[in-house]
């Protein structure tokens, strides 16, 4: 990451950017067999994130031309009793022409250790199975599969 790139803290200003990253982000994942819709989303997303700037838990990756990434975390909240206390990145998303550029790597770290100062034992995230970039970009910084989680489609009818 060049050094005229800085990890920080946004404010509502950067809310309505973030949601348009957030759309590219979700679209993004498309071709990895997501079924979120991505624009229907926009105003859904921009709620979000407005509650996690006022949460303090999103961070932008922001240079010279503005910001070029973002990442949104939280501490799990459990219905049930478990032994550890989890972190969830929820959304870690840089430009393309930034990526490589060790963005990604240092919003993930940025976000590890406000889990981690907010009493986060574990962190956990989610990558589509079919986004093998993702994937090994998680596993370069440490992660490994927790849990699996299978799909199947319903035939019906109406199936097309």
């Amino acid at each position: 990451m060049d050094p005229e790139t800085a990890i920080e803290r946004t404010t509502l200003e950067d809310a309505s950017t973030i949601a348009d990253l957030w759309v590219d982000l979700a679209t993004d994942q498309r071709a990895h067999g997501s079924h979120l819709a991505a624009a229907a989303n926009r105003e859904r997303i921009l709620d979000s994130i407005s509650h996690h700037i006022a949460d303090d838990t999103l961070l932008v990756a922001r240079a010279e031309e503005g910001v070029v990434g973002f990442v949104m975390f939280s501490i799990e909240r459990r219905l049930y009793v478990v032994s550890a206390t989890r972190g969830t990145v929820h959304n870690l998303y840089v430009v393309p022409e930034r990526r490589g550029e060790g963005i990604g790597s240092a919003l993930l770290e940025a976000a590890e250790t406000e889990l981690a100062a907010d009493g986060a034992d574990r962190i956990c995230l989610e990558a589509l199975v079919g986004n093998e970039e993702a994937r090994r970009f998680y596993e370069n910084n440490g992660y490994g599969p927790h849990r699996i989680e299978f799909e199947k489609r319903v035939e019906t009818d109406n199936s097309t």
